[in-house]
């Protein structure tokens, strides 16, 4: 055989042998690759329904950034308050895995153990940005989810309100006196509170404030802030709208998710939930900074008599919540140990922010007050 054809042959031959690795290599690859990016369907069931389209619009917004991220692959489909369960019970269609994720807030919870309030916020406790930096900075986010790992879900903060208001209320007050005997619609931790001070709370999901207000059967409510109570229609039978919310100075709105599932993702769909949320967080609050100011100008407009809260009443609320806290940290070492950590941060937090943030707000609100700006 001449060496034209025996080079032939040898070319033939290690031709099919690396085209024959070339096929296998691509066979093997297939499935690997595919096997880290598959197609995941999950249902998200929120506590608030589609009319407020910033608070329940956070977990729309955060389903179509995981989505995004992760080229369609990861789809969560998001449900209102009382489609699947009721907004109330959230959390429990996670915990008992009904649905694999819930966008709530955790002191809706506290039935459960007032630890959840924590997570949220609680009365006299931190503001947006203090907050925000506790639970990403400080240490919140990992006690808090080790205490939510024992119902069998992991939060990631999902958005922020903002401070909110006071309420409304279909009388004036004036003293701790006018609160006794008040029937009032108030979320969470913030209810045992007020308890103290005469006022009878009311665990009320949000599309049931307004009939309660109309008939009479709470004297007053708080909700979130004027853009959404705006939406709800609560200057039509509770004109009084006090401020500030003493109880919630910074409230995180959570997205939870079944720790099982979760923990079944591969890497980078774990990691698109984290930055998809991270991103919700920041979204609410720019969203409600921007609408809430305009709404509160329509408000008074439609009639709301605009009032801050007595220094009596805010005085004699903090008060009260010092004597809850030391209360429940006595006989409950979970949430001791997680307020402990809020309020060692607090103390450093608030001094900062009489040099910063604080001394700066108020010099621009005497602007506002002199109408310079």
């Amino acid at each position: 055989m001449d060496q034209k054809k025996l080079d032939r042959r040898r070319f033939i031959k290690t031709a099919g042998v690396g085209a024959g690795t070339a096929v296998a290599a691509a066979t093997l690859a297939a499935p690997a690759i595919a096997q880290s990016a598959p197609e995941i369907k999950w249902r998200l069931t929120s506590s608030f329904p589609k009319s407020l389209d910033t608070i329940y619009g956070g977990a729309e917004f955060f389903a179509k950034r995981v989505s995004d991220l992760t080229d369609g692959k990861f789809q969560i489909q998001v449900f209102a308050a009382n489609e699947i369960v009721p907004g109330l019970q959230a959390l429990d269609a996670v915990s008992n895995d009904t649905v694999e994720m819930c966008h709530t807030v955790s002191y809706y919870y506290v039935g459960k153990d007032p630890t959840f309030a924590i997570g949220a916020s609680i009365p006299f406790g931190l503001n947006t940005r203090q907050q925000n930096a506790w639970l990403y900075m400080g240490g919140g986010n990992q006690l808090m989810d080790e205490f939510y790992a024992g119902y069998n879900v992991q939060g990631f903060p999902c958005g922020n309100t903002g401070a909110q208001m006071g309420g409304w209320f279909r009388k004036e007050i004036k003293t701790v006196a006018d609160l006794k005997g008040l029937k009032m619609r108030i979320g969470g931790f913030a209810g045992t509170v007020m308890t103290k001070l005469g006022v009878v709370p009311q665990q009320i999901a949000g599309g049931d404030i307004y009939p309660a207000l109309e008939k009479g059967t709470i004297d007053a409510a708080e909700w979130v802030g004027p853009y959404d109570d705006e939406k709800l229609g609560f200057v039509k039978v509770a004109p009084y709208y006090y401020y500030p919310g003493f109880w919630e100075g910074g409230p995180t709105v959570h997205a939870f998710v079944n720790i099982d599932k979760f923990n079944a993702l591969p890497p980078a769909y774990k990691a698109a939930i984290e930055s998809a949320a991270a991103y919700a967080n920041t979204w609410m609050l720019a969203k409600y900074d921007i609408e809430n100011p305009k709404a509160l100008i329509r408000l008074h407009a439609q009639g709301a008599k605009v009032l801050p809260f007595s220094v009596e009443i805010l005085t004699a609320s903090f008060n009260a919540a010092e004597e809850v806290y030391k209360e429940t940290s006595a006989k409950n070492p979970k949430f001791k140990k997680v307020y402990d950590s809020l309020v060692a941060y607090r103390g450093e937090a608030d001094l900062w922010q009489q040099y910063a943030d604080g001394t700066f707000d108020r010099f621009m609100s005497y602007l506002q007050q002199q109408k310079k700006v």
